[in-house]
């Protein structure tokens, strides 16, 4: 691509896909000399003004020599980038290094003169922000510190530009111009406004595809049948309010219409524009789809086509390609191997997918990666629809098959935004980039419920099609941080719904005290051993007597309701023999009625073999859309096998109308599931309670960052990662007030007493082969050795054991208090980021793997929730009448470990094992540290989608 007189090879790593403030896409990359024509192009699209506010003068026309100056860059001290829309220059930004008094410099000097041009066309679409911020992450990366930009006081859009990036300014004005100089590394308030335009734009794409005001289904057959003439019919009956149109290239030139629907045989054909294109094509003939579509303008395709990622090596590279050629037209995909798109708004009504019915509107966002599991989803609230659902159904639906561009992160963006979205149910069955959908969760969580239930956890290998970067992390580990960003997590679909429908019909418990009342003792009973079970606090049940009736439910529950010790009331119910329909919508109505009268409480209900009930429970009857007969939701094609919609019940009740907003009561067939419900409630609501006040980063001021840094500097020049030994371990950890408990070396028995004369008796003798090491159990640690004589003793029993001291490693070390043995780690995943991890040693976290997590940084409260999330926790606060440790020493400890790992992401690992806490203060008896170059972190860099 260069010259041989370049410095650099062409910087492929530079290359990017971004999304624009009103969701289409750019492609950012390096300009080379190939693209001489395309600047010159490019440049005659401009503007005189926008020519004039570059160069400060008219300049109509760009020279030979600009040209080159322009287009041959060495990648070090010149560097220009474009955007490029369809292969073409939208924009283009440069910068050049400069010395003192702005003349052309080489490294070591650190500040450059940066400058754009945006076509007209494309302005106002955040083209300059996004390459502000790929220009600014190239010049750290070529040892740039501060940027420098002259500016004329009219050009008002590219002054904002540089005000709202957030970096640290200094303005100056002389000789008519604006000049600006910020420095480059980035603060608290650029990755804000980094995060806040990647949320505008990325909600937006999503929005374009979910709310187009014109829709193409490429692929319509010309018979009744098949997929994409199916998907037509299926938009057409859901009452779309835009304009469709349905494409086929086998098409007779006289046709005009199928099916009521204006058809032609090319969306070149489609007089007007298209937003949104449905592909059903086969997999041979999309490429020639996408080309027609980005001529066209199209703003975003769903491909239902399968035989992508998800039929092996050929079908992934075809995937690559599908996504390259759709980026460089600016428009974004969901699937392929999609089952579709739903937006019940009554705006827009759209069902773009092989589900035959519409679901019924509400407030309920799903998203699934599986087609077979979105039909699932769909089914089962079609299911409940005539009883629990009722108008809480679905605003939006989501399946993106092989995920390949628009994912889960993505939809996240949009229903933060959405007020139509009050809770979010997710399947996943990979998570592509675990730290920003942690970090979007947390925002979500804190605003909306949001639920996920997550797939193939066992397998270890990501579904076939989906391309997800590696984590070393267990399962167990990544569902625990996704609890602490607020994230809802359950283990099944059944559970997703059961939780979603509470959340979405409920108001949140202020806490874990539940009331129980009904019409069977066994019913309440069982509901309440499951309340103690999942961590609530249960009152005793209530017992009505099936005699009971609907009056008696209503007072019973106004008391329960009205009582200050209560947050939340299951009532359980059996049928009353004889009454039927009439009876249920009775009781119905009687506990939405009492349930009215104190709105802030959650009332739940659960029903055995009551239909009826269930039915009566769902809004109004009168207002809510009834389930239609039973249908099938099959794909007809490419993706999931078929799964039935069961039939609404042939018998409905009375229709009981209940004022508009009037609070949704959800019923549950078991009790397990309501109270599996209700725990996650209280969950959650405890969380967005902590989430209000997160807690802070305590500075220590005998932290020495700085000598720490030039260790480690040191340490890695020896090479790319290393295990330090202990000596260096220490050194390091002391630096950040982590004091080790010294351990002397003992290859001989005069060693031993040598060494624990220098300690002082008593001491331990210990055995740190690594089969032995944390190992008491097998009989490799001596303790509370007084004198020179048990000290020799019990070194020769070890070596009668175990074998040569050589193969012992045998070390003697001072007696530290009495305490509760526990291990701290630390460990950077290049996938979920820094996390710490804390347990007690020994058998709770080898066999049980009990164990709890947070994502480093940790703040105070993280630390003080962190040691009493364990199972095993209360072997710390006193169990059976020992003494409880000094939990603030073991705060302290876990918070300056943290900081170790987040102020130098060098540390890669870290492990203090065992940590014994005592009553009063603590012992680390054992560490370890591991360095190496951390791994790359794409949040701190410039905004991109997954690469191709």
């Amino acid at each position: 691509m260069q010259t041989s007189s370049d410095r650099h090879e062409y910087p492929a790593h530079w290359e990017a896909d971004v999304v624009l403030r009103d969701g289409g896409t750019a492609r950012v990359r390096p300009i080379t000399v190939d693209d001489a024509e395309r600047l010159v192009s490019f440049y005659e699209q401009v503007s005189d003004e926008s020519k004039y506010y570059r160069f400060f003068a008219p300049y109509p026309r760009l020279s030979a020599k600009d040209v080159h100056r322009f287009t041959h860059h060495d990648f070090v001290d010149r560097v220009g980038l474009a955007a490029t829309i369809g292969g073409e220059f939208v924009a283009t930004v440069r910068y050049d290094r400069i010395g003192a008094g702005g003349a052309p410099a080489t490294s070591p000097a650190d500040e450059a003169e940066v400058a754009f041009l945006v076509q007209d066309a494309h302005q106002g679409r955040g083209v300059a922000s996004a390459l502000l911020e790929h220009i600014a992450a190239v010049a750290r990366e070529r040892g740039i510190r501060r940027f420098a930009a002259e500016v004329l006081p009219a050009n008002t859009k590219m002054i904002k530009v540089f005000r709202d990036a957030g970096y640290t300014q200094k303005r100056s004005f002389e000789d008519g111009v604006v000049r600006l100089e910020f420095g480059l590394e980035p603060t608290d308030r650029s990755l804000a406004v980094q995060y806040a335009r990647e949320h505008r734009a990325e909600a937006r794409s999503v929005q374009r595809l979910l709310q187009p005001g014109s829709v193409a289904v490429v692929g319509t057959g010309r018979t009744p049948g098949g997929v994409g003439r199916s998907i037509l019919g299926n938009i057409r009956d859901a009452g779309y309010t835009g304009r469709l149109y349905a494409v086929n290239s086998a098409f007779p030139e006289e046709r005009k219409e199928i099916d009521g629907v204006p058809a032609c045989r090319s969306v070149r054909d489609i007089d007007g524009p298209v937003d949104l294109a449905v592909v059903t094509v086969p997999a041979a003939h999309v490429p020639d789809v996408v080309a027609e579509c980005g001529e066209h303008g199209v703003q975003g395709l769903v491909v239902i086509t399968a035989g992508y990622a998800d039929s092996g090596p050929e079908g992934r590279e075809r995937q690559r390609a599908l996504v390259r050629q759709a980026r460089s037209y600016g428009m974004r995909i969901i699937g392929p191997n999609a089952f579709g798109i739903i937006n019940t708004s009554p705006e827009v009504r759209l069902n773009a997918s092989l589900a035959p019915e519409m679901p019924r509107p509400g407030r309920i966002g799903l998203f699934a990666q599986s087609g077979a599991i979105g039909i699932a989803l769909l089914s089962r609230l079609h299911r409940r629809g005539g009883g629990v659902t009722g108008v809480t159904g679905v605003s939006t639906f989501v399946s993106s098959g092989n995920r390949a561009d628009v994912s889960g992160n993505d939809v996240l963006q949009y229903w933060y935004d959405d007020p139509e979205t009050d809770v979010a149910l997710m399947y996943l069955e990979s998570i592509g980039n675990p730290r920003k959908f942690t970090r979007l969760a947390r925002r979500t969580a804190a605003a909306k419920p949001l639920v996920v239930v997550q797939g193939a956890r066992h397998g270890g290998v990501a579904p076939q099609g989906h391309a997800v970067r590696a984590t070393r992390l267990p399962h167990a580990t990544v569902s625990a941080l996704l609890r602490q960003a607020g994230v809802i997590r359950v283990d099944t679909i059944t559970d997703l719904v059961d939780a979603g429908l509470l959340l979405a019909r409920q108001p949140l418990p202020a806490g874990p005290r539940v009331a129980i009342l009904g019409n069977s003792e066994s019913l309440g009973l069982l509901t309440y051993d499951a309340c103690l079970s999942e961590g609530l606090r249960p009152q005793p049940p209530l017992d009505l007597t099936t005699a009971a009736s609907a009056d008696d439910f209503h007072a019973a529950l106004s008391r329960a309701l009205a009582d200050d010790t209560c947050d939340a009331v299951v009532v359980t119910a059996i049928p009353t023999v004889g009454e039927g329909a009439a009876g249920d919508a009775a009781l119905a109505e009687a506990l939405r009625s009492a349930a009215a009268a104190v709105p802030t409480k959650p009332v739940l209900v659960v029903h055995v073999e009551l239909g009826g009930l269930a039915q009566a429970l769902s809004a109004a009857a009168s207002t809510a859309p009834q389930a239609g007969p039973g249908t099938g939701a099959s794909q007809g094609g490419p993706g999931p096998a078929e799964e039935t919609v069961p039939a609404a019940p042939a018998q409905q009740p009375p229709a009981v109308r209940v004022p508009e907003g009037a609070r949704l009561i959800p019923a549950y067939p078991a009790a397990e599931r309501a109270v599996r419900a209700l725990g996650e409630a209280v969950a959650y609501a405890q969380w967005r309670r902590d989430a209000a006040d997160p807690g802070k980063v305590p500075e220590y001021e005998d932290i020495d960052e700085k000598g720490a840094a030039e260790q480690i500097a040191g340490y890695l020049a020896r090479g790319q990662g290393l295990t330090l030994g202990t000596r260096e371990t220490c050194e390091l950890l002391g630096r950040y007030g982590v004091r080790v408990h010294r351990a002397l070396p003992a290859p001989t028995p005069d060693d031993a007493v040598a060494a624990a004369r220098a300690l002082g008796y008593p001491v331990a003798l210990k055995a740190t082969a690594p089969h032995l090491r944390h190992r008491a159990d097998l009989g490799g640690v001596r303790l509370d050795l007084a004198d020179e004589e048990q000290l020799r003793r019990a070194y020769a029993e070890l070596t009668e054991l175990f074998g040569k001291p050589a193969e012992l490693r045998p070390v003697v070390q001072g007696m530290a208090p009495r305490g509760v043995d526990t291990v701290v780690r630390a460990v950077i995943d290049p996938a979920a980021g820094a996390v710490l991890s804390f347990g007690l040693a020994g058998a709770a976290t080898q066999l049980l793997g009990d164990m709890a997590h947070r994502l480093i940084p940790v703040t105070d409260r993280d630390a003080t929730s962190l040691i009493r999330s364990i199972r095993t926790a209360p072997l710390l606060f006193g169990w059976r009448g020992s003494a409880p440790v000094d939990a603030a020493a073991l705060e302290e400890l876990l918070l300056r470990v943290s900081r170790l790992v987040d102020d130098h992401p060098e540390v890669v690992a870290v492990t203090l094992e065992p940590v014994v806490v005592a009553p009063h203060g603590l012992s680390v008896l054992g560490a370890s540290v591991r360095l190496a170059p951390p791994p790359a972190r794409d949040d701190l860099g410039p905004r991109t989608l997954p690469a191709y």
